[in-house]
């Protein structure tokens, strides 16, 4: 393939994947309340609506918390599992990493399946507790292959030396294991952060219409009528995985935490 060629192809790809948030973003501005693309009229109104009209500064909250609780529920969970799969190989290990990575090898329809007929059978349907656990589960994966990787990047030369030095193992966790494994334990948070934000299945299945956050919100609202408020979430969500994964690629290895063996420096 010639340069040019190659160059046309990139172009293409890079347009058609920028087409749909031109749109989005042209119909957050909206002047009037449609979802009308090219824009009728400029305003930046309804980016101010999304903070004064309770319902949808209520599903705002509701998303953000769910989202920053869950990704800590999943980091708590995903760090002694990982932890353990570092430390001791065999058959046990290999089934507990395969029980960490194996939501997001169902179809989350499944899951969500599952969560709903666990949380009927206890009497928490509907609870934004149930969401935020939930949600924990099921994006564990996530934080699990990060802090993995942080792990298997360790140096065991260090964890010698600490030893040798006479730290006892809990020691080592604290003062060695974990400072080096601080930002893959961030990185997973990070992700699970930015998908729990936009999952809409479990949630809706979880919840219903009790939790409404922001994906439902949007889903609701198309059946009784279009505002441009949808597209400046949409736009709002956009901003926020681009600054997360942004700072992600400037701060952090990225290339490892996307499953790269080695990176050439």
């Amino acid at each position: 393939m010639s340069r040019t060629l190659r160059t046309a192809y990139i172009v293409l790809v890079l347009a058609l994947l920028a087409a749909p948030l031109l749109v989005v973003a042209g119909v957050s501005i909206n002047e009037q309340q449609s979802l009308r693309f090219p824009p009728e009229g400029l305003s930046l109104r309804w980016y101010g609506e999304l903070f004064r009209t309770p319902d949808w500064l209520g599903a705002l909250t509701n998303s953000l918390v769910i989202a920053a609780v869950s990704s800590l529920l999943a980091v708590i969970v995903a760090l002694p599992l990982a932890l353990h799969v570092w430390a001791r190989q065999g058959w046990l290990s290999r089934g507990l990493y395969m029980l960490g990575v194996a939501p997001f090898m169902l179809p989350p329809v499944i899951s969500a399946l599952g969560f709903l007929v666990f949380w009927v059978s206890v009497g928490m349907y509907g609870q934004m507790t149930a969401t935020i656990v939930s949600h924990g589960i099921f994006l564990v994966t996530l934080p699990v292959v990060t802090i993995t990787l942080g792990l298997q990047s360790v140096d065991l030369s260090l964890i010698e030396a600490a030893r040798t030095m006479g730290a006892n193992r809990g020691k080592v966790l604290r003062t060695v294991i974990l400072p080096l494994i601080f930002p893959y334990m961030v990185s997973g948070y990070a992700f699970a952060f930015v998908l729990s934000l936009n999952e809409y299945i479990i949630a809706y299945m979880v919840a219903g219409f009790t939790v409404e956050t922001l994906p439902i919100k949007i889903f609701n609202s198309l059946r009784y009528g279009y505002t441009p408020i949808m597209g400046v979430v949409s736009v709002l969500f956009v901003a926020l995985a681009a600054l997360v994964f942004g700072l992600i690629g400037r701060f952090g290895n990225l290339p490892r935490l996307l499953g790269a063996e080695r990176v050439d420096t």
